[in-house]
C-alpha cells in the first residue's frame, strides 16, 4: 500500500504546490501565471479525481499525499462558502455585460431592475441598441450617461460625469459622482479588453493588463472618499494583473457574498470576471442575478456608508 501510487502522490503534491505558489508562476511565457490564477479554484477538482484513483490503486501513499492539496484549497477558498451577508445597506448597485449580440434589451433590463438597484452599470452596449436600453431603463432610472459602449443609470442625480482613459483609444470606461441621500459616491464603470487563450501565444492579456493599470491609477487619484467600481474586468480577483485595482479596493463577493459567484460563461459559469468593488464603503451583501440573453450573468451588491 505504501509502495503503490507514487505517481498519484507526486501529482497531488504538484497540484498543492501550484495552488500554494501561484503568485510565483512567471508571466513571461504566455502569461501562464495569470491564466493559472484565473481558474485557480478549479484546481480543487484534482482532489476528488485523485482520491478515486488512489482508492482504485489502493495506495496509502497517494491518500496521505492528497491531504496537502485538500488543505491548501480549503485554506484559500473555504472562507468564500460561509454566508457573509448582513442586513441593511444604504445603496444597492448592479452591473451587467449585456453582450453586443443581445436581442432582448427589454428583458435584460427587467432582470437587472428587479434587483432593486439604485445604480446600474451596463457594458458592451451596441450603438444600434442603445435607444432600446435607454427606453427600458428610463422607466426606473431618471438619470443616465453613456460613454462609448458603457453606461450608467441612477435613481439619484449624477454630476461630474466623464470618460476615463484606459489606454484603448475609444471609450470603455467612465466615472460619475452620484448624489445619494447618504452622501456622494464616485461610481466607475469599466469594460476591460478581452483576453484569449491561444496555442501559439498563450494567454493574450497584454492590453487588458495595461488598461487595468490605467484604471487603477485613475481610482488612486479619485478625490472622493467613497468609490464603487462596476464592470466587466475580464479578470478574477486572483489575477495579479489586476493588482493596480485590487490592492486598493475590496470585492463585494469576497467580503459579503456566499460562494464564488461565477459570472461567465452564463450557461456554465467558470470564472467571476464581472466585479463590484468598493473603497470607503462597507459591503453588506453580494449576489448574482438570473440569466438574461447575455453570455454573462448580472451581479448586484448592497453597501453601507
Amino acid at each position: 500500500m505504501w509502495r503503490r501510487g507514487i505517481f498519484l502522490a507526486v501529482l497531488a503534491v504538484l497540484v498543492a504546490l501550484v495552488m500554494m505558489f501561484h503568485a510565483q508562476i512567471p508571466n513571461t511565457i504566455g502569461n501562464l501565471g495569470s491564466l493559472t490564477e484565473t481558474f485557480l479554484p478549479w484546481f480543487g477538482l484534482a482532489v476528488p479525481v485523485l482520491l478515486v484513483c488512489a482508492l482504485l490503486r489502493r495506495s496509502a501513499l497517494a491518500l496521505v499525499a492528497l491531504i496537502l492539496p485538500a488543505a491548501v484549497w480549503l485554506n484559500l477558498f473555504a472562507g468564500l462558502y460561509s454566508d457573509k451577508t448582513a442586513p441593511g445597506g444604504d445603496l444597492t448597485v448592479a452591473t451587467h455585460n449585456v453582450n453586443a449580440e443581445n436581442d432582448d434589451p427589454e428583458g435584460t433590463v427587467r432582470v437587472v431592475a428587479a434587483s432593486g438597484a439604485d445604480v446600474v452599470a451596463l457594458e458592451e452596449i451596441r450603438g444600434d441598441r442603445l435607444a432600446a436600453y435607454k427606453k427600458a431603463m428610463g422607466a426606473t432610472y431618471r438619470y443616465h450617461s453613456v460613454e462609448g459602449t458603457v453606461g450608467l443609470w441612477s435613481k439619484y442625480p449624477m454630476t461630474d460625469t466623464r470618460q476615463v482613459d484606459i489606454q484603448l483609444g475609444w471609450a470603455r470606461a467612465m466615472r460619475s459622482t452620484v448624489a445619494t441621500p447618504k452622501g456622494d459616491v464616485a461610481v466607475y464603470v469599466a469594460h476591460m479588453p478581452s483576453v484569449r487563450v491561444k496555442l501559439q501565444s498563450g494567454f493574450t492579456a497584454g492590453q487588458r493588463d495595461a488598461s487595468a493599470d490605467a484604471l487603477g491609477e485613475a481610482i488612486a487619484h479619485e478625490p472622493l472618499r467613497r468609490i464603487v467600481l462596476l464592470g466587466d474586468l475580464n479578470g478574477t480577483m486572483n489575477d495579479r494583473a489586476l493588482n493596480g485595482i485590487t490592492a486598493q479596493m475590496r470585492s463585494t463577493q469576497g467580503a459579503a457574498g456566499d460562494g464564488f459567484g461565477f459570472t461567465w460563461p452564463a450557461g456554465f459559469p467558470m470564472a467571476r470576471i464581472d466585479q463590484i468593488m468598493v473603497k470607503g464603503v462597507e459591503p453588506m451583501s453580494s449576489w448574482a442575478l438570473e440569466r438574461t440573453a447575455s453570455d454573462h450573468l448580472p451581479i448586484a451588491a448592497r453597501v453601507k456608508f
